[in-house]
């Protein structure tokens, strides 16, 4: 299994903890996301990474490359991070995990490292994650039907209506793989939509018979840092060491 890891983007909205550090470096508790993420991941089993990276791309290389000699990574550079979204990072990653088995993670994320191996324990071949809260307009939300099943995954839905937020950890079989990068292909290649949210090549791929089984993490901690308040909220917050 080979972990994508999306680390483009500038984190606007977090500065001036960002102006000379990527968000993935930021330090909570003594370890930066990027490090608490790889040692769960590494701690799960995984040994191949691929990291696409942008902003301030050489400080991530230099700090994995420092702290993570004995593990295979692969540094892809988005170097039009400025002007694109997560899609196109993802887009990126073709050359490495197109049609095999992957698990895919925003690099922003602060999680309890039984997530992950949650994740690669489940049966099932293509797994997304779910927390359920009180949903607004910012949240990636995902609602399912009866059964359970994902029919829409956007930030534009119905609070009301989604059973909860994606959490941004999937895992991606090697069937799915193959039509996402064929789905992504015509979107960047043909569409030209390379300032959107990867989910909405999920969305598309719903269509096809393409989808995901849900794994609720709700009992879990974790926590994305969009913002300043978020940041510090996490150093209260998290129960990790």
């Amino acid at each position: 299994m080979i972990a994508v890891i999306l680390a483009a983007g500038i984190a606007s909205r977090l500065r001036p903890l960002t102006n000379d550090t990527p968000k993935c470096l930021l330090d909570v508790k003594g370890k930066s996301l990027l490090e608490r993420s790889m040692n769960a991941l590494i701690d799960a089993g995984i040994s191949e990474f691929v990291i696409v990276t942008g902003y301030l791309n050489q400080k991530i290389e230099n700090f994995v490359n420092a702290n993570y000699k004995q593990i295979n990574v692969t540094f892809i550079h988005n170097d039009v991070y400025e002007l694109t979204n997560n899609i196109y990072s993802l887009w990126l990653s073709r050359k490495v995990v197109d049609a095999k088995d992957f698990l895919l993670l925003d690099s922003d994320l602060l999680y309890d490292p039984q997530i992950v191996k949650n994740v690669l324990a489940d049966k099932n071949e293509n797994v997304l994650t779910l927390i359920r809260h009180e949903l607004g307009e910012e949240e990636m939300k995902v609602v399912t039907d009866e059964k359970g099943a994902i029919v829409e995954i956007s930030k534009t839905c119905d609070p009301k209506m989604a059973a909860g937020e994606s959490l941004g950890i999937e895992k991606i079989g090697k069937n799915y793989s193959k039509a996402l990068f064929i789905e992504l292909d015509k979107m960047m290649n043909q569409e030209h939509l390379e300032n959107k949210f990867y989910e909405l090549a999920f969305e598309r791929l719903i269509q096809q018979g393409h989808t995901y089984s849900v794994l609720d993490a709700s009992n879990y901690f974790s926590c994305e840092l969009d913002t300043v308040e978020d940041f510090e909220n996490a150093k209260v917050k998290i129960p990790l060491p």
